[in-house]
Formats: C-alpha cells, structure tokens, sequence
C-alpha cells in the first residue's frame, strides 16, 4: 500500500450544529459516489434510531482525498450523553472542524468538545455554520467564539484560529461573509494549509492505539485506533499492553483502512492511519497495540464514569411473551454482554434479585437508546426509575451536576425558574433578549428526571433546555417527586368506553377503548395525590329500555401517549416501564393491590 500524506480530522459541536450535514458535503465533493448513486441525506447517520431522531448516536469514521492528501474524518455525537466518544476521538486526530450555528452561537456542548480539543493542543478550525438564515449574527458568533477560547485558556497559537463561513446543507464555504462560491474549496484550502500532514514514523517500532470498537458476527471484537509509529501488518503477531497493566499476545486476522464510507481490507497500514482490527477477543479503550518484545504504551485513555442507573428485570406480566421473543433472563445477559463488546460507557452488575441487571450509563438518552434499540430486536424487559450514582469523596456524599441553558418566552420564565429552583437548581445567570429570557443553572441531575416534559407543557413546547454534565457538588437535599398519584386497573381485560368516560373526571387516561390491559396496570394519572385502584373494563349493563338521547356514541379527550423516554421520567419508585416490540406500558411492581397496601405500611 503506497505512503500518502495524511491527515486526521474530527467534525465536532453542539447537536443539531451541522456536522453531519458538512461531512455529507465532504463526500459528494471528493467522488465518493457514482453519478448514478441515490445518497441519502446524512449518509454517516446509518443507524436507524439516528435516522428518525435526526442527532449523531455513535461516532463514524470515513476517509476522502483531496489533492493527492487524505483526510481521514470522524463525525462525532453532539449530545451530552454521548461526549465520553468525543473525548477518545480527540486525542486520535491531528485537527478537529468546530461547527457553530450562526444563529444559536456557541452551546454548553460546544464548550465541552472545545475545551477537549483545547487540552489536546489542537488548533481547531472554526466552521460557522448556517449563514444563510434570516436571524444569523455570524460577526457577533464570531466573536462569542473568541470569548470561549480566551475563556477555556486556549494558548496564543490556538488563539489565532482560522475563521471559515458557509452553508454545510449546500456544501458551500466562504472566507468572509460577502465572497462567492460554489463549493467547499475554502474549506479544502484551509484544511490542507494549516494542518500539518502526519509525519513519517514508518522506520520506528509499532505503536497503535485503539480509540472505540466495533462488532462483528464473524470477526467479533474489532478495535478502532490509530497508528501512532511503524506499521501495522494483517497477519502481523503483535503485543497488547492491557488496561490493568498485564501484556498480552494475539494476532491481527483481519486489517482494514478508511476509504469512502467503505472499509477495505489492506495488506499493510503506515504511520499517521486510521485503522480497524479483528482477531484479538478482549481488545479495549486505550490499550496500545505493538510488535513483539517491543512494547512502548501510550498514556491510557480514560473513560467517562456513569452517573445514572436503572435495573433491567425479566418481564413478569401477564402479557409476558405475546409481542416479544427474547424474554428470559439469559437472552437478557447475552444481549447485555454484547452491547458491552462495542458500548464502553456501559456498566453492567448482576442485582440481588437473580433476575434483574443493574445497568449504569452516561444519562436518560444513554440508556434508553439501548432499550429502543433492545425492543425494535425482539426483546421484552421491564426497567425501573433511573436513579443516580452518588460519589463518596473525603467522607460526605455528592452527586452529579449538570450545567442546564434555558431559552424562553418571557412570559414563561417565571414558572421555569421557580420548578428549577424546587429542584435544588442554582443559577448562575438570568439575560433578557428580544422577549426571550436566557437562563443558566447547575441542576442536579436527580432534578432533571422527569423535568423535560414537565418544560415543554410549562412553555406551551417554545422553550429549549440544554443540558452537559459539568461536575460532582455536595448532596443538595431531597428534591420533590412527582405531585400526582396514578389510576391503576384492578381487573384484567379490555378497556371500555363507558368505564373510561366514567374515570375522566378523576384524572388523565394513558390509554383508548379496546386496550388490553392487566391487574396493576397504570392507565392513567390522577388528580389527586394517591393512587387510585380502578376498573376499566366496566361496561354499561344492557337492558330492553332505551331512552332517546341517553345512548349516544360517547367522546373521549384523546389520551396521553408515552415515549421511552418519558415514561422513564415519569414513574416513581414502585413503578415499572414494561417494554416489548409492540407496546410501551406503565405498571406497579407488585400489581395486587392488597399486597401493594401490605407493602406500604
């Protein structure tokens, strides 16, 4: 395989900043595609949860060439949820594109990612994105962008950050707001003159170090990493310096190169490449491939703790096996396991309850990825309130806080600031702008389960909240439940109108006529503050007598439905979410409601 130059290149900023989009644009300007090929929008996003959700889950990698360079490019998450995969991409590349709406400015994410790269010494190039909006401020953005690096103690080279303007949807770039172009040249240009290619190390002993992973049914465990110094052969026996400290020695099976979206197989990589290998079964995060007898680590990569729980249990209810297939708890462990192979933030412990799985993730949209994806497999599993994880430091307990940016009508504020104030939240800064107020807390994240959907009905869905993890305080107290009780079925069958009519007055319905449903089912919330055993399933007792007007069709207000994740932010403790391929569902854990009353006192 001929040397080339190389240069490795992550696309990073806030979610729904662009960068998707601008890599898209990368692709069909460098010839990855035939003339004839139907290319979707957002080519990297081939998951399908990422299609529909529109935001980057899993980092991607795909290579391009430009002037005889290649580029080889990583388009990164932009949720918070998911910043662990950006902070080992970073130390992976020689250079990363900041992506930053001309509109919104800078995000607490695009702090997050910018503060990383920074720490590196990288010398970002700075893509200001979106300019063809009506309300772009690109001069001001530019110069907020300035504030954060001067901020984040970037250093006088870093300083000094290349500025290009563009249109990512069009693929269009500009050096200043009022040039033409057709394309992304300037950006090209920008990229190839000043980032230095990575220089030839092909002479010294191997050293390669995997950054992320990947799965495959018949290579297994595939490490993703780059090739630091010397070169890498397929077939090649290597040493693997392990997380623990301990060497260990395997064989490379298969070796694989970026070009395109595509990888293919190579004979050999150089120095300065981006690589995937098969063949060694407990590969990790950080640990450094090298030659035999010559082993040199790298510094290991860290990797971001969890800070929220929930546990996994079998599904027990008596709808346990009509829409699902995997339903024990050994498809359950063998599905764990597996995500565990590719999800390194991930944390997986057998409960005391010999069916159950504690499972520990980054945030509510970490795990609930894993259970959407779980379901649309085949899977059923019931899943309880996520619960934070606390820390223990010098002797007293703190938790997780989140940095929480909040933009809403004024007329709003007041009802957003007093909920985030009952949630323990502190803040940190209040400026009005155009009708608009801008908030900033720090929030614990205990205060934050549940708050989304609570946020859009408060701001009638024209707030938005940003949320990032920013670091561990002390214990800040008990912060409040949910006010409302539930209404719970206590019989088994199919759900009436006549019953449902009569139920509305006490509350919410979560559920049509002609729902199946089962004893300790949630079917609704309640006004009031306890819970309420109901029936459902009650119809009208048919007579001969019939009245004129009194037997018309009845109406019902439309229900509430619930998604993934807001159901997880809506149940309590003694609550369940039952998820199967079909269906989302609210339950109590004990469903009698004698033994739920027993329980209680």
């Amino acid at each position: 395989m001929e040397k080339k130059e190389i240069i490795n290149l992550a696309v990073i900023a806030h979610v729904d900043a662009g960068k998707s989009t601008l890599v898209d644009a990368f692709l069909n300007q460098s010839g990855v595609f035939r003339e004839n090929e139907d290319v979707v929008d957002c080519v990297m996003d081939s998951n399908d949860l990422e299609r529909e959700r529109g935001i980057t889950i899993y980092s991607k990698n795909c290579a391009i060439e430009h002037n005889g360079v290649k580029i080889n490019i990583v388009d990164t998450p932009g949720h918070a949820d998911f910043s662990s995969e950006v902070e080992r991409v970073i130390k992976a590349v020689d250079s990363a594109i900041l992506i930053v709406d001309a509109a919104e400015g800078p995000m607490p994410q695009t702090r997050f990612v910018l503060k990383k790269s920074l720490e590196k010494g990288i010398k970002p190039i700075v893509f200001i994105n979106k300019i063809d909006k009506n309300n772009h401020r690109a001069e001001e953005v530019h110069d907020e962008i300035l504030d954060l690096f001067i901020d984040l103690s970037a250093d006088d080279e870093q300083l000094e950050f290349p500025v290009i303007y563009g249109i990512a949807v069009e693929g269009k770039a500009f050096y200043e707001l009022d040039n033409e172009s057709e394309d992304l040249e300037p950006l090209f240009e920008t990229i190839i003159n000043t980032v230095d290619s990575y220089p030839n190390l092909d002479d010294k002993d191997l050293q390669m170090q995997v950054y992320d992973l990947a799965y495959d049914d018949y290579l297994g465990r595939i490490g993703i990493g780059r090739v630091y110094q010397g070169t890498i052969k397929d077939g090649q026996q290597i040493e693997i310096y392990k997380r623990d400290g301990s060497i260990k020695k395997g064989k490379i099976t298969k070796l694989s190169v970026y070009e395109g979206l595509n990888q293919n197989a190579a004979a050999e990589a150089h120095s300065g490449e981006i690589v995937s290998i098969a063949g060694i079964s407990d590969i990790s995060i950080g640990e450094t491939v090298c030659e035999v007898s010559k082993v040199d680590p790298l510094p290991m990569i860290e990797i971001a703790e969890p800070t929220l729980a929930m546990y996994f249990l079998v599904n027990d209810s008596p709808f346990a096996g009509l829409e699902g297939e995997y339903l024990t708890t050994r498809h359950l462990k063998a599905r764990l396991d597996r995500e565990l192979e590719v999800n390194v933030g991930l944390r997986v412990e057998k409960a005391d309850n010999t069916e159950a799985f504690k499972v520990s993730g980054r945030g509510e949209l970490h795990l609930s990825i894993l259970l959407e994806n779980m379901r649309r497999e085949g899977y059923e599993v019931s899943v309880s309130k996520p619960e934070v994880l606390m820390k223990t430091i010098d002797d007293k307990k703190h938790e997780p806080i989140e940095k929480v940016m909040v933009e809403v009508p004024e007329k709003y504020s007041g009802t957003v600031i007093n909920k985030l104030n009952q949630r323990k939240g502190i803040m940190k800064s209040m400026l009005p702008d155009n009708n608009y107020v801008h908030l900033e807390y720090l929030v614990p994240t205990r205060g934050l389960i549940g708050f989304r959907s609570q946020f859009i009905n408060d701001t009638s869905g024209e707030g938005t909240l940003i949320r990032s993890f920013h670091n561990y305080e002390l214990f800040r107290g008990e912060v409040p439940q949910r006010n409302n009780g539930v209404l719970v079925s206590n019989q088994s069958g199919t759900a009436m109108s006549y019953a449902l009519s009569n139920l509305e007055e006490r509350g919410e319905m979560f559920i049509d006529p002609g729902t199946k449903v089962y004893e300790g089912m949630i079917i609704g919330l309640h006004n009031r503050d306890n819970d309420l055993a109901v029936n459902p399933c009650k119809n009208k007792k048919l007579t001969n007598v019939r009245a004129s007007g009194s037997d018309d069709s009845i109406s019902l207000a439309p229900p509430k439905k619930f998604t993934l994740e807001t159901a997880l932010e809506f149940i309590n403790d003694d609550e369940l979410v039952e998820i199967t391929p079909e269906a989302i569902r609210l339950r109590k854990k004990i469903r009698n409601e004698k033994m739920r009353l027993r329980n209680s006192k």
